[in-house]
């Protein structure tokens, strides 16, 4: 068998938030130039041949409705960005996973996206569209809430260097998103984030790697998350400190960025070998293989939104949001 091992890199960027379309052609060249610097530093050791970038790294939903966000900032994709990180992926020979795009799509016009791609040499391998956006405040679209909707939720692309899926940022507080993941294939499960304080990688919370941790050894993959770190000044009203790490598929953390905000690279090994040795071999805390899906019955009532069509407003708003997650709540009964 083939032994797989190289480097996963982690890149956290500190980028100024782009209003408009023009200005995020800045923001893909500095990442362009951090992908060079991963690769340059780690050519004397194992190489990289994966490089993850944070949740708007390309650009954020700066403006409250989704038609400012349609207007002024989102995007098709492929796209000259997209296309752009498809050349410097051939250049290098590696994946990249890219900072996610405000996404619109002709087959469905009603709809903002918050979108990430995996991308090599050849072109876009899949896109994956955040299926729990942050609401109330987030006010693109989930997927999972189009009638109709006809692409895979959770992508899984078979590579060279293993399968690889992602999720974004909210998407991780939900266990079920990465079992899907898992379940679908998924060896490394790619985090494309932007926490911020107080949940983000500092005490005493630290929902931050405490989750990366969790997500890791429930699933049996690699987790390499990277975390937006833009200083409070570029992506207000919130703080940053990114946090970035690589955690091997029994949780253990493998390399974490310094905290605070800022530019970082964290860099560190990627066995696939080890980890699909592991998953044939291994009989106790196989948590894929023991997995009881029927002794649950909460997964087959439907909670959020409360339901589809006739309630779900054309145009997501903050407000709209508040008054699906309340008729949401009151959906919830606890079992004493």
């Amino acid at each position: 068998m083939e032994h797989i091992r190289y480097s996963a890199a982690a890149i956290q960027t500190d980028l100024a938030n782009p209003t408009n379309r023009a200005a995020m052609r800045k923001n893909t060249d500095r990442i362009l130039q951090l992908i060079d610097a991963a690769v340059e530093g780690s050519a004397p050791f194992l190489p990289v041949k994966l490089v993850v970038f944070p949740e708007f790294a390309h650009c954020a939903p700066v403006f409250p409705s989704v038609k400012e966000l349609r207007e002024k900032l989102a995007v098709e994709l492929p796209n000259e960005h997209t296309e752009r990180l498809i050349a410097k992926a051939k250049e290098h020979h590696i994946y990249i996973q890219s900072g996610t795009f405000l996404e619109v799509d002709k087959k469905y016009p009603d709809h903002v996206f918050n979108t990430t791609c995996l991308i090599d040499g050849a072109g876009i391998l899949y896109k994956y569209r955040k299926v729990n956006p942050w609401i109330p405040f987030e006010v693109h679209s989930s997927p999972h809430d189009i009638e109709g909707y006809e692409e895979e939720l959770f992508p899984v692309a078979q590579t060279e260097i293993g399968n690889i899926g992602t999720a974004i940022c909210y998407d991780w507080l939900f266990p079920e998103t990465l079992r899907q993941l898992a379940m679908n294939g998924a060896e490394i499960l790619v985090r494309v984030s932007a926490y911020m304080d107080p949940w983000n990688a500092t005490e005493p919370m630290d929902w931050w790697t405490i989750i990366n941790r969790c997500r890791a050894l429930e699933n049996m993959c690699y987790v390499v998350a990277s975390n937006q770190a833009a200083s409070l000044k570029h992506y207000p009203p919130y703080s940053w400190s990114g946090g970035s790490m690589i955690v091997d598929f029994e949780g253990r953390i493998l390399t974490k960025a310094s905290e605070g905000a800022g530019e970082k690279i964290v860099v560190a090994p990627i066995d696939i070998s080890a980890l699909r040795h592991e998953r044939q071999t291994r009989k106790g805390h196989h948590l894929l293989a023991h997995l009881r899906t029927e002794a649950y019955p909460v997964y087959r009532k439907h909670f959020y939104p409360p339901k589809s069509g006739e309630n779900q407003t054309p145009e997501l708003s903050y407000e709209s949001n508040n008054e699906l997650i309340e008729k949401s709540k009151s959906r919830i009964k606890f079992e004493n």
